[in-house]
């Protein structure tokens, strides 16, 4: 399976949901394939210590339905970072992404994540061996700064050191973080949105390819933020209203309108599933239900959904015809 098929590199895909730790698995990325082909999706991230010493297969998995794809890794050490650029090209993936936005404990005792945005030059050092070692895209993903690290001319120094590394793409989470007082969940919704610094940045610095996240819910916000950067990442509101993504193609990528039902999505999600469970015997329903308990977001029986398959999908017993069972205890709400 060659890397780069999607021609990522120089090619900046306007929408992407956002890498997030026990969300965005295979499974999840085959869910939203359902609702979206053109949106770039990422891997949780991996660190390299795991992918170069634990299951690596099983950490690369994924399946061609999911492309594009990319793959994001935790760690801080360049030639482990370059290592795991290789195995993710080897793999397929179309680009490779460095995590240095993570505000977590366990990140910062492995000296990656965001406390990274302190060493701007150890951040380049990392691209650029990366960059060296494969022909997809390598790109950052990263804070508007840490602590007390968070001028706007900060964040600016540590973009223009990146750059020189020649990273493809910087993805600004629109929030500085505190590695110091405030869990991971605290430092996504507590330090206040800064959309203006990303959008300054982009001004300031037009050739690098900018993409903004923090805080988008609907794909009207995502047309508007297109205004003034190259992209947009979409996180919690892809788990919370996974079907905003079905009108994606259409209105992002001008793609021809095609209508997509969410009947039909867990039609081919049942599918999936006993695909799924007759193939990997570690497999349970539950690994796969979890991720579209919030599709019918909004609609008449959503509540009924939620209950039947959380009352019904966990069990090691639960076969894949517990979604549509759900599916009719949604409609006869």
């Amino acid at each position: 399976m060659p890397g780069n098929v999607h021609g990522l590199r120089g090619n900046t895909p306007p929408l992407s949901i956002a890498p997030m730790m026990n969300h965005t698995d295979r499974h999840f990325r085959v869910f939203i394939r359902h609702l979206t082909r053109e949106t770039l999706l990422y891997t949780e991230m991996i660190t390299t210590g795991a992918l170069l010493h634990g299951n690596t297969e099983n950490f690369l998995r994924f399946s061609k339905t999911e492309h594009p794809i990319s793959l994001q890794l935790g760690g801080e050490d360049p030639e482990a970072l370059a290592q795991c650029a290789v195995l993710a090209e080897q793999a397929g993936y179309d680009e490779v992404n460095l995590n240095v936005g993570c505000p977590s404990d366990r990140v910062k005792k492995g000296r990656f994540g965001a406390c990274l945005m302190a060493e701007p030059n150890r951040v380049a050092e990392a691209v650029s061996a990366m960059r060296q070692s494969v022909a997809i895209p390598v790109t950052v993903k990263h804070r508007i700064g840490i602590d007390d690290l968070d001028r706007y001319e900060d964040m600016l120094d540590f973009v223009r050191a990146v750059a020189r590394s020649g990273a493809d793409r910087f993805s600004v989470h629109a929030r500085k973080a505190w590695l110091s007082g405030l869990s991971p969940k605290e430092n996504r919704n507590v330090p206040p949105l800064r959309y203006s610094d990303v959008h300054r940045l982009k001004a300031e610095l037009p050739e690098l390819s900018i993409e903004i996240n923090g805080g988008f819910t609907t794909l009207d916000e995502a047309l508007e933020q297109l205004k003034h950067v190259d992209a947009v990442m979409i996180g919690r509101a892809a788990i919370d209203n996974p079907f905003l993504f079905s009108e994606a193609d259409h209105s992002i990528f001008g793609q021809p309108a095609q209508a997509v039902s969410r009947e039909s999505v867990v039609s081919a999600m049942a599918d999936y599933t006993e695909q799924q469970l007759n193939t990997d015997p570690q497999c349970r329903v539950g690994h796969i239900a979890r991720h579209m308990l919030h599709l019918f977001h909004g609609q008449p029986g959503a509540r009924r959904w939620r209950q039947f398959i959380s009352e019904n999908a966990f069990s090691k017993q639960a076969g894949p015809n517990v979604l549509i069972q759900a599916l009719k205890a949604q409609q006869n709400h």
